[in-house]
């Protein structure tokens, strides 16, 4: 199996090195010092105590790879627009596409049934070009739970977990979600396939529409977001605004808040992934985790005030990154708590 890691940082890499001890054909896109690193010395992951690698085609140039058989997407949601055009050369008649990212994906609503079938948001693919160039037909939908970071340019520290749960937008078992299963299983994770991945997409993105932009805007870890009462009733509030649109639209959780939010303070004083990126000034992954949840609100008639009150804040915040220099996690208002540096 021809596999592409489109995105190859922490996660990306994570899977793509095991994948390849697994078997698979791998290669990553990527870039920086991390690609330059990994192109020298091979991609390093350190896991379980060890530190392994495998032999993974690193490039930045997607026409150096030809056409794959899946290509594994791990970049920020709001990077994805701007890379479609960039794919095409890794897209045959039958690849799959597993979308590996956090928010409501772009093809959510391919197969979805009822009278929202079909619907695009425009928060999400705002000029429609994934939804035509890259095809809701090709995609497998993965939500990624583990957590790992980049300790130094090529090499990947897993932190913890290996599940990542996968399933096609029918819901059906076809062939090729089995055959992407069996390489997952293969190479040491957890996919169990679900005959809704919309639920499991909901699930995780409950708590990152709260608790991404609060940690942010708060400079708190994830443990104080979810136990400082203002915070954690904030965080509630915007959770039930999420419930309400989401079974609007068929979704069922199989937890409550209360079990999610006491979840998310048992992970401990780490920093979200949107806490990551204000303290290193990249760009906010706003959009699909927050101003998506807003759109399908205006969809269904379902009033957020809460998301739209943290939604304008964060918004504000992410723009303020292009005038003011970005704080270093040392200086932070609210202290860390030996905060890890994981992808949330």
């Amino acid at each position: 199996m021809k596999i592409c890691i489109f995105g190859a940082g922490a996660i990306g890499g994570l899977m793509g090195v095991q994948l390849a001890r697994a078997g698979a054909d791998v290669s990553f896109i990527a870039r920086g010092a991390h690609l330059a690193a990994m192109r020298e010395h091979g991609a390093r992951l350190i896991m379980d105590g060890e530190t392994v690698s495998a032999p993974v085609r690193c490039t930045s140039d997607p026409r150096e790879l030809g056409v794959q058989d899946v290509v594994i997407i791990t970049l920020k949601a709001h990077s994805l627009p701007g890379v479609v055009d960039s794919m095409q050369p890794l897209l045959g008649k039958h690849t799959a596409i597993v979308t590996g990212v956090n928010g409501i994906p772009y093809w959510y609503f391919y197969q979805h049934g009822g009278k929202f079938a079909g619907t695009r948001l425009a928060s999400v693919d705002p000029d429609g070009s994934q939804w035509t160039k890259l095809g809701p037909e090709r995609a497998i939908g993965c939500v990624l739970y583990p957590a790992a970071e980049i300790v130094e340019p090529g090499v990947i520290k897993h932190v913890y977990g290996k599940k990542f749960p996968i399933g096609e937008p029918s819901g059906e078992r076809t062939p090729r979600i089995q055959q992407f299963h069996e390489i997952m299983q293969a190479a040491g994770f957890e996919a169990p396939i679900r005959d809704n991945i919309r639920d499991e997409i909901w699930l995780k993105l409950w708590g990152n529409l709260c608790f991404n932009p609060i940690s942010a805007l708060t400079r708190a870890t994830l443990d104080i977001v979810a136990t400082e009462p203002a915070l954690r009733g904030l965080s509630i509030r915007m959770m039930t605004e999420a419930e309400e649109i989401a079974r609007r639209f068929g979704v069922t959780f199989r937890v409550g808040i209360e079990r999610r939010v006491n979840g998310a303070a048992r992970v401990g004083a780490h920093r979200t992934s949107m806490l990551q990126d204000l303290e290193s000034g990249r760009p906010l992954e706003i959009d699909a985790l927050l101003t998506s949840v807003q759109e399908m609100g205006r969809l269904t008639g379902v009033e957020t005030p809460y998301i739209d009150a943290v939604l304008g804040l964060v918004q504000q915040l992410g723009r303020s990154l292009s005038v003011y220099p970005p704080i270093p996690a040392a200086s932070a208002a609210v202290p860390a708590r030996a905060a890890g540096t994981v992808h949330a």
